[in-house]
């Protein structure tokens, strides 16, 4: 029943995926493996997921200019994000988990190991959470992230980006990554984007100005869509056993 029912997802090409070990990327030195991964079979833990529901989110959750505003709202450039998840096959995967994080517009984060001089916000927390609809439709709203500097080599700055989870149908779909913004200049001289090998994955990282859904005198709007790992097709000839 479980072969017949869940089969397995398809396995991952390494090869789309950036190299662990990337020197221009400083602290990927001392935390990436030294020895070749072991490919293991999935197990019924990474073919399910939790079952998220509607009345599981809070109304505000996808809106991140009010989850966390207490006397006013938040200083920056009102955005809205919004786009389709899809898994590999290019089918729309509905009721996945969306959850976001970033930095506020003067390029801070609400944390305390955020040591940079930008300005913390008491109206932002920079966080949020959303669902797919039936056909993997998500949106949100937010303040645009400024960028901030760090210290992998002298003067670098990260470009503003939003870091986002999905949890579709199956722990093995999780993903997680960054989202960057079109016309942004400092996207070229970023060393963890250059880790991605090839320019069309990098293009897939950045979210399109959508000029058709800006608000009137309130906010501009990006499109970025998502694709994840998908079942195959034939799932009877998945032995997990």
């Amino acid at each position: 029943m479980y072969k017949a029912s869940l089969g397995a997802y398809a396995q991952r090409n390494t090869d789309d995926h950036p190299p662990a070990y990337t020197p221009g990327y400083k602290t990927s030195v001392l935390r990436s493996p030294k020895n070749a991964l072991i490919s293991i079979a999935q197990t019924l833990t990474e073919v399910t997921s939790p079952h998220f529901r509607e009345d599981q989110l809070g109304p505000k959750d996808n809106d991140l200019i009010l989850n966390s505003a207490k006397d006013g709202t938040p200083i920056g450039e009102r955005i809205i994000i919004h786009g389709y998840v899809h898994d590999q096959f290019g089918r729309p995967v509905k009721n996945a988990l969306l959850e976001v994080w970033q930095a506020n517009a003067s390029g801070r984060y609400r944390h305390p190991n955020d040591q940079y001089i930008g300005t913390l916000d008491p109206n932002f927390g920079g966080c949020g959470r959303m669902l797919t609809d039936e056909n993997g439709f998500y949106v949100f709203r937010t303040i645009r992230p400024g960028p901030y500097p760090w210290r992998n080599r002298i003067n670098e700055w990260r470009p503003a980006h939003i870091h986002f989870s999905v949890i579709a149908d199956g722990w093995a779909q999780r993903l997680i990554s960054q989202l960057y913004f079109e016309g942004d200049t400092l996207i070229d001289s970023c060393p963890i984007l250059k880790t991605v090998p090839s320019d069309e994955q990098r293009r897939a990282l950045i979210a399109l100005e959508d000029k058709t859904n800006f608000i009137e005198a309130d906010s501009r709007c990006y499109r970025f869509d998502i694709h994840l790992r998908g079942r195959r097709a034939t799932y009877f000839e998945n032995d997990l056993t």
